[in-house]
């Protein structure tokens, strides 16, 4: 049997996908170890979560750091350290500098509250409401230097209901989430989903638009 995939990932606040992957790995339903998580905030709720769960964290302030360039540096230097395979962004909430992405490049995820290319960045519940959007949903997609903005891997899609509002509609969408985020490191723990150049395959084969799941 292959050795569990290693992966970090990254956050800044409660850590509810973090919480998703800790169980699945628990549970047996996930092939990986997750050998860190890193936060740019000491007080970030996932950081508690890890920490009872015996995995390794790491709160770097980004305070400390003369410029934006020197703190992604260190920390993925840090990250390194513990050689993970892959790196999951789950509500991390900095834009990465593209020096320290390359090296990366295809082994880095994000899961991002929105049917991507729809609505990159914050209060993507509230755009899609104000848009009058009939579907929401959430994206996972390997990072690029470009925010939000790198090939999507799959996307979960949610219908809005009339009376929603962002809290609504984003309380509906976690659970999607959670199971798309947990679905696609399966994948890629599994060498089904891989990032060749700038094109997401599955199973071998070029996807031309992102999984539903």
């Amino acid at each position: 049997m292959p050795a569990p995939l290693r992966v970090a990932v990254l956050i800044s606040g409660r850590g509810s996908n973090l919480q998703a992957l800790i169980a699945a790995q628990h549970e047996g339903a996930l092939p990986i170890e997750i050998v860190l998580v890193a936060s740019n905030r000491a007080t970030a709720e996932g950081l508690r979560h890890a920490e009872a769960a015996g995995i390794a964290t790491l709160a770097l302030d980004p305070a400390g750091m003369p410029d934006r360039a020197r703190y992604d540096a260190e920390l993925f230097r840090r990250i390194a350290d513990h050689a993970p395979d892959l790196i999951v962004l789950a509500g991390f909430m900095r834009v990465l500098d593209a020096a320290v992405l390359a090296p990366w490049a295809g082994r880095i995820i994000n899961i991002h509250p929105s049917l991507l290319p729809k609505y990159p960045g914050l209060q993507t519940h509230r755009r899609a409401l104000e848009a009058g959007d009939a579907l929401h949903g959430a994206s996972v997609h390997f990072v690029t230097a470009e925010l939000d903005g790198g090939p999507v891997l799959a996307c979960s899609e949610l219908a809005v209901l009339p009376g929603d509002d962002a809290e609504q509609l984003a309380a509906r969408l976690l659970p999607r989430e959670h199971a798309l985020l947990c679905r696609c490191v399966h994948w890629i723990a599994e060498g089904r989903a891989q990032l060749r150049g700038n094109i997401v395959h599955f199973d071998g084969t070029p996807l031309s638009e992102a999984l539903r799941v």
